[in-house]
């Protein structure tokens, strides 16, 4: 693993009664290079407008505020992710989570607990159940703390076909003294979850030699996964890919790095795809390109979820769309400091046709 810089930006907002955000130093590099990917080939999709059709987070808002409020156990999270399981059932994938019961919409400060990261599971569209560590009684992080004044947060996951195991991505932060924001990145991992028991079958630490945090996003297409991560320089962040074939995303021996031009199996020649995203973005297969979807950190606390299309999921990403402004940012509270989830189409289309939405 190469050096580590200086304690970079994580934004973050937390629901209920948690907001927290990361600071530190600010670095130049050179922009991202729009060269074609691997295959790039040509696309409507990169060729077209995008045409934003709907945008509506109201009810998932609501619908987690309502379970904060009922479940007894879960009151409120950051970072958000999902992963579609077996059966039906979603796992909703959170980093600081905090912990107790709600009466009469107050929290009774005697429940409350905090930790670094915890899971709640959803079928059918109802939200049933908190997966943490620990027990009942006394819970604790899925993945705890690796040494002392240390901790993980979660990035994105993805599913092997046979729904057993359940890859996240994981990364580590270690305290450096005393001070609020005395803390920072240390190098990314593979957690391996069973999804049958929730236990955790193995932390695995990812030894490459970059300073990206391959935890951004996990698409699998064509036979072939994709891993996406941000190399987080504060006042600039850089998307970055690598892929792995097979299912086990903790062999890194496996991957290979997009160095701009081809694939190469020297982490160090990794090159990056695209500036200004956040750490947690999309991209996913939509109509006959990809798409990625981030919010815009071109700007400190921007308010802007953007996307991008492309015939090939290295890039070149084109064709900048604002999708939406989020309502809370700018408003001058710490909880009006959006958290950079990553967001999947579900009624974006491309002026070339109207199907799907």
């Amino acid at each position: 693993m190469k050096n580590r810089r200086t304690p970079t930006v994580r934004a973050a907002a937390g629901l209920g009664v948690l907001a927290l955000v990361g600071v530190g130093s600010l670095t130049v590099a050179t922009p991202a290079a729009a060269q074609p990917g691997a295959g790039a080939g040509t696309c409507s999709l990169a060729t077209q407008p995008l045409i934003v059709t709907g945008a509506q987070p109201d009810a998932r808002t609501e619908q987690f505020a309502a379970y904060g409020d009922t479940s007894g156990a879960w009151i409120g999270a950051d970072s958000t992710y999902s992963v579609e399981l077996k059966r039906g059932t979603t796992a909703w994938l959170f980093s600081d989570t905090v912990l107790g019961t709600v009466v009469d919409g107050t929290v009774d400060m005697a429940t409350m607990g905090f930790i670094n990261n915890s899971i709640v599971l959803e079928k059918g569209g109802q939200l049933h159940d908190t997966v943490t560590g620990g027990t009942e009684q006394e819970r604790e992080a899925i993945f705890g703390p690796p040494a002392a004044d240390s901790w993980f947060w979660l990035g994105a996951g993805y599913v092997e076909p046979s729904g057993r195991n359940l890859y996240i991505g994981l990364n580590r932060y270690n305290r450096s003294g005393p001070g609020l924001w005395d803390w920072a990145w240390d190098h990314s991992a593979i957690g391996t979850l069973n999804t049958r028991t929730w236990q955790v079958e193995k932390v695995t630490d990812l030894d490459v030699d970059n300073d990206v945090q391959w935890t951004s996003w996990y698409q699998r297409d064509h036979g072939v996964t994709y891993l996406y991560g941000v190399d987080d320089q504060g006042a600039l962040k850089q998307a970055h890919v690598a892929r792995v074939r097979g299912q086990d995303l903790s062999r890194v021996d496996r991957w290979e790095f997009w160095n701009g031009s081809t694939w190469t199996k020297d982490s160090s020649q990794s090159a990056p795809i695209l500036d200004h995203v956040a750490n947690e973005y999309s991209v996913t297969p939509f109509r006959d390109g990809y798409l990625l979807v981030t919010h815009d950190t071109e700007v400190v606390f921007s308010n802007q979820v953007v996307a991008y299309t492309a015939c090939s999921p290295t890039g070149p990403f084109v064709n900048r769309t604002p999708l939406l402004q989020t309502p809370e940012t700018g408003r001058g509270a710490p909880t009006g400091i959006r958290t950079s989830g990553p967001t999947t189409p579900t009624c974006i289309r491309s002026s070339a046709t109207t199907a799907g939405c």
